[in-house]
């Protein structure tokens, strides 16, 4: 009899451990992304978790394990990600960019990326509190030019943003340089955004300083899980003639008419993390309008 009575308190005392050691914890109706460390994919809800796998039930009501040693990631999904057809489509991965310009969205803390260019890199990288740093420069480091954003939430779908440029043409005129101080609104989350954004960009050179303000109008709206419409502008100011603000002499500045760049595109996004990006390139000032023949052509990777 003891000898049953002790392999009872034995056996309680396990399955007391077992309970604790497979505890689970039941999570809220909400959809989430699970990202693996192999890329994949897997959207649903999160139906049990505990140390060793997560059950997951899709929207096809199929039940999948994940071991939790294979999870990369998981993210919360909002309302807005999913179209009217009730549809995954998601946030687009590098919606506070364009194809030259940027908006009021903060990068998430995290999301650093790089946007290769044909003429080169640009690296950007958020260092938390909506505050975020960049680098961009051609394949031979001339100009070489730092960027700077500070974002902040005005409203739940209203985001403004400062910052600014600063560069220099590093080896092969050191006296010549650059800044280009600004600010952005926009308006949008990051599937579909609308901004609006205002500059001056200053120049230095053999002692002279000149300037010349611009703005610009993007957006973007993802359209399905791959694919998003990119639209991109960047004028220049019209200026009348008048002297030239110098360092140590005189001179005079002609009258300059509006000129900038337009440019419509798509995006698409290839898999988690990369995103491939051409648009059409027009040339716009009072004068004449041009078509540049030869694409802008661009890759997103994050780091």
């Amino acid at each position: 009899m003891k000898i049953l009575i002790f392999a009872f308190v034995i056996l309680s005392s396990c399955g007391v451990l077992f309970s604790q050691n497979e505890e689970t914890t039941k999570l809220d109706s909400s959809f989430y992304r699970i990202i693996k460390i192999d890329k994949g994919v897997f959207i649903g809800q999160i139906l049990e978790q505990n140390a060793r796998e997560l059950l997951l039930l899709t929207k096809e009501n199929r039940k999948i394990f994940i071991p939790q040693h294979l999870i990369k990631e998981i993210i919360k999904i909002e309302d807005s990600e999913f179209s009217l057809n009730d549809v995954y489509i998601g946030e687009d991965d590098f919606s506070t960019r364009y194809f030259l310009t940027t908006n009021g969205l903060p990068l998430k803390k995290g999301s650093n990326y790089v946007q290769w260019n044909l003429f080169g890199p640009d690296f950007q990288f958020s260092l938390g509190n909506n505050f975020g740093v960049g680098i961009m420069t051609t394949w031979i480091g001339v100009p070489l030019i730092g960027t700077v954003k500070k974002s902040w939430e005005l409203g739940e779908n209203t985001q403004l943003a400062v910052g600014g440029l600063i560069g220099t043409m590093t080896w092969v005129l050191p006296g010549y340089g650059g800044a280009l101080p600004y600010g952005a609104i926009s308006f949008g989350d990051r599937r579909r955004n609308i901004s609006l954004s205002a500059g001056y960009g200053a120049v230095w050179y053999d002692n002279t300083l000149d300037g010349r303000g611009l703005t610009s109008v993007a957006g973007m709206i993802k359209v399905s899980k791959n694919l998003s419409i990119v639209f991109d502008s960047f004028i220049l100011l019209p200026t009348r003639g008048d002297n030239l603000s110098l360092i140590g002499s005189s001179g005079y500045k002609a009258k300059r008419p509006t000129f900038g760049f337009i440019i419509p595109g798509v995006r698409w996004h290839k898999e988690e993390g990369k995103a491939f990006q051409f648009g059409f390139v027009a040339i716009v000032s009072e004068n004449f309008n041009i078509p540049v023949p030869i694409p802008m052509i661009q890759w997103y990777r994050k780091l």
